[in-house]
């Protein structure tokens, strides 16, 4: 949560430039002529944001792109797009539209189109070269997220809310107007001579956010108002990013990370721990390994932990939990990727790149005369090229870790497994690389803890 849930003094009345640049200043991290992309729907939110920042930048002699998300969700939802990247030219800012192509779920729509959106916003922000990326979620859409969060029952971890700050690959997610009202920002808009979209999805009662926004004055008349959720959510996340730094360092002592896509924990530094920390290392290593595809539930985690512990039940045969095989192997737990969880098969062109399993980035050599399948290796497979070895050229692996390591195959050929040899070498004058990849998941041991942020000490 950013800084006081209150507004404070101007409550109602236009976000200042001072107010604005404290908020950032608050969030740190940028660079001298900073660059900055800011997401924009054309609703109030989001149009009073790209004022606040096309100052900003300018005063610092940076840069702001808008970037528009077109779901396609809605027959008008092009033209709207095109009516906002209209509204940015008149400001003077660049802008582009990202478009979400292919099919539509028929089901958890709102989940998937923000799930496009992310990824379409992270890939535009790295094609521009741009480390920030700003998001209008304000001090309301804050309190809907608690409310939502606490009516399904989440613990800590939700009800801290939304991140000020939130690492997403190469880029830096930014929500600076946490602190701030949704009526501030419609003044913010007034104030500077421009008009805004309504989005009729937030009047929707089809959609659980929209039917919180109906029974907003009744909340508000229990205490349930936006300044005090916030406070909700601004102790949840400093007691979140407490123990989400324990984890770090509880993993950082018993974790091992294993290039060819699998984690070791030691059992002692495990047992050791406090019951909170232990069960967030081991939900760390399954989502980094099994993908967060595959959310786990307190109750599986506690089960599995408890069977670790005592050395009972699947922790010498092998439990699967979150994608994942979890057993005792040499003394330490094993968290390997379960193989009838791997059933991705992609066509890839020679040259090109792509992200398989959630787990490895992978890069086909341009030598190839034709595109290649990337599958799990399986077991015949393995058999197939652990027999092309000498003995001693075969690496000691776990069985469920060779079975879903990324291979390549023309039909039924077997042409390489880039992790750990066989791949395609350089011709007879060195002009090609060999296949490579390398296990980088989306979901990093490494990862920061939650971001609290206070008015008067800034990050904490």
């Amino acid at each position: 949560m950013g800084g006081d849930s209150e507004d404070g003094p101007g409550d109602g009345g236009p976000v200042s430039r001072e107010e604005f640049a404290h908020a950032l200043a608050a969030l740190g991290g940028f660079e001298p002529s900073p660059a900055v992309a800011v997401g924009v729907s054309g609703g109030g939110d989001s149009v009073a944001l790209v004022l606040l920042l096309r100052h900003w930048v300018a005063e610092r002699g940076g840069s702001l792109l808008a970037l528009t998300v077109d779901h396609g969700l809605r027959p008008e939802s092009a033209g709207e797009a095109a009516a906002v990247g209209r509204a940015m030219a008149r400001l003077g800012v660049p802008h582009r539209i990202l478009r979400w192509d292919g099919a539509k779920p028929s089901a958890g729509i709102q989940a998937a189109a923000r799930t496009a959106r992310h990824r379409l916003l992270g890939a535009a922000c790295a094609e521009a070269g741009i480390l920030h990326l700003a998001l209008a979620h304000h001090r309301d859409d804050q309190a809907e997220t608690v409310l939502l969060r606490l009516a399904r029952g989440s613990g800590i971890d939700g009800l801290a809310g939304m991140a000020p700050v939130r690492a997403d690959g190469a880029v830096r997610v930014i929500r600076p107007l946490l602190r701030f009202s949704h009526e501030r920002l419609l003044a913010t808009c007034r104030a500077g001579g421009v008009d805004w979209i309504e989005d009729p999805s937030n009047s929707n009662p089809r959609f659980a956010r929209a039917r919180l926004r109906a029974a907003r004055e009744t909340l508000g008349g229990e205490g349930l108002d936006a300044g005090r959720l916030g406070e909700v959510a601004r102790r949840a996340g400093r007691a979140r990013a407490a123990l989400e730094q324990a984890t770090a360092a509880l993993l950082a002592e018993a974790a091992t990370v294993h290039p060819e896509g699998w984690i070791t924990l030691a059992p002692a530094p495990l047992r050791a721990a406090p019951l909170e920390i232990a069960l967030r290392a081991l939900g760390a290593a399954l989502a980094a390994v099994g993908g967060p595809a595959y959310p786990v539930r307190d109750e599986a985690l506690e089960r599995l932990l408890d069977g670790l512990k005592d050395g009972q039940g699947g922790a010498k045969t092998g439990a699967t939990l979150g994608g994942c095989v979890v057993r005792m192997r040499r003394g330490a737990v094993m968290v390997a990727r379960e193989p009838v969880a791997v059933t991705e098969r992609p066509t890839v062109a020679p040259g090109g790149t792509i992200r398989w399993d959630g787990r490895f980035d992978l890069r086909v050599s341009p030598g190839h005369c034709r595109p290649v399948t990337v599958a799990a290796l399986g077991a015949e497979g393995w058999r197939e090229w652990a027999g092309r070895q000498a003995p001693k050229g075969v690496p000691d692996l776990p069985v469920p870790v060779r079975e879903t390591l990324p291979s390549l195959w023309s039909g039924t050929d077997l042409l390489g497994v880039p992790m750990i040899g066989m791949c395609y070498g350089f011709d007879a004058d060195g002009q090609h690389p060999v296949d490579r990849a390398r296990f980088c998941p989306l979901s990093s041991l490494g990862r920061p803890a939650f971001t609290v942020v206070s008015d008067r000490d800034g990050i904490i």
